[in-house]
């Protein structure tokens, strides 16, 4: 069977086995926020931000933004080390629109977490599609020539009714083309989706996933819909007006979706979860590594695999 990492007993492409052939070693991401706002919360593009977004935007996880990036990185980066200490680690510009800036602050931003340990291997930037201006992109193509670089796009949906519905304040074919312009520099473009989204049916997640598949991308984030409090997705909980996913049907979906994707793209997560203390629901998700496991249990019951059922034309 032609199937991805036999001998990890993984029938997909996980980025902890991708850094571990690249690097010899473990590989964590230190998580950042380096206090940026986002073009849909500030009018830039519209005010209010998604609507499964919370107040730290989507860097629930990261550091702290009252703390200078160094101070971030340092207190992050040794807590992971007491899990693994031999660890190489590439620095996560993760909360909120990290390229909605001008270039000066961006550099001077990026080039200080690059130059703060000698381990870092490489830089993950976490931003929008609509966020790629033409300066900016040049400069990040320039940054790719000095370090390995990628950029993490929030698409969540191909469905343009779905964004109108969830504010997302791009369509996709801004999308595409904030792809295509990234790609044009070689630089590595990462894509998130959610499943769950208010009103999408299994076809339309189905979809999305055939056609991020399909995508000159190197790499995707499959993520579980969670509502945190104080959202305005909380609200639409509240009045009854949408619904989870089950844990089953959730583990089905993520199977039937990896099915479709190019063989070769590294899956950089298959679930996600929230803070716990900040949780609605659902309350399925905090048990993240039983829901992988279910993955690969039900990958291996189905005797399939990533790319089984890859159409790439």
């Amino acid at each position: 069977m032609n199937f991805p990492h036999p001998d990890t007993k993984k029938r997909y492409n996980t980025l902890n086995t991708h850094l571990r052939d690249k690097y010899g070693s473990k590989v964590f991401k230190v998580m950042i926020n380096a206090g940026f706002t986002c073009p849909n919360i500030d009018g830039t593009v519209a005010f209010g931000g998604c609507t499964f977004c919370s107040i730290k935007g989507s860097g629930d996880f990261a550091g702290n933004p009252k703390d200078d990036l160094l101070r971030q990185f340092s207190e992050i980066r040794d807590r992971m080390h007491i899990k693994w200490p031999n660890a190489k680690y590439i620095g996560y510009f993760q909360a909120f629109t990290n390229t909605h800036a001008p270039v000066e602050i961006l550099k001077e931003k990026y080039e200080a977490v690059i130059k703060a340990d000698p381990n870092i291997v490489g830089l993950s930037i976490g931003t929008r599609p609509d966020c790629l201006p033409d300066d900016v992109v040049e400069y990040l193509g320039e940054l790719n020539k000095k370090v390995n670089l990628w950029v993490e796009l929030g698409l969540q949906t191909i469905h343009d009714k779905t964004g109108k519905l969830i504010n997302r304040a791009h369509d996709y074919q801004t999308f595409l083309d904030g792809v295509k312009k990234l790609r044009a520099k070689n630089i590595d473009v990462i894509v998130h989706i959610i499943n769950g989204l208010p009103r999408e049916t299994d076809e339309m997640m189905m979809e999305t996933a055939r056609e991020v598949g399909k995508l000159d991308i190197q790499g995707v984030k499959i993520h579980l819909l969670h509502v945190l409090e104080g959202t305005a997705m909380a609200h639409m909980v509240k009045k009854g007006m949408m619904r989870f996913l089950e844990r089953d049907e959730y583990v089905d979906l993520v199977v039937r979706q990896l099915e479709v994707m190019n063989p070769k793209m590294i899956m950089h997560r298959i679930t996600g979860d929230g803070p716990r203390e900040h949780l609605v629901g659902p309350w399925w998700s905090i048990n993240k590594w039983e829901i992988l496991n279910q993955i690969d249990d039900t990958l291996q019951e189905r005797n399939t695999y990533q790319g089984r059922l890859y159409d790439g034309t």
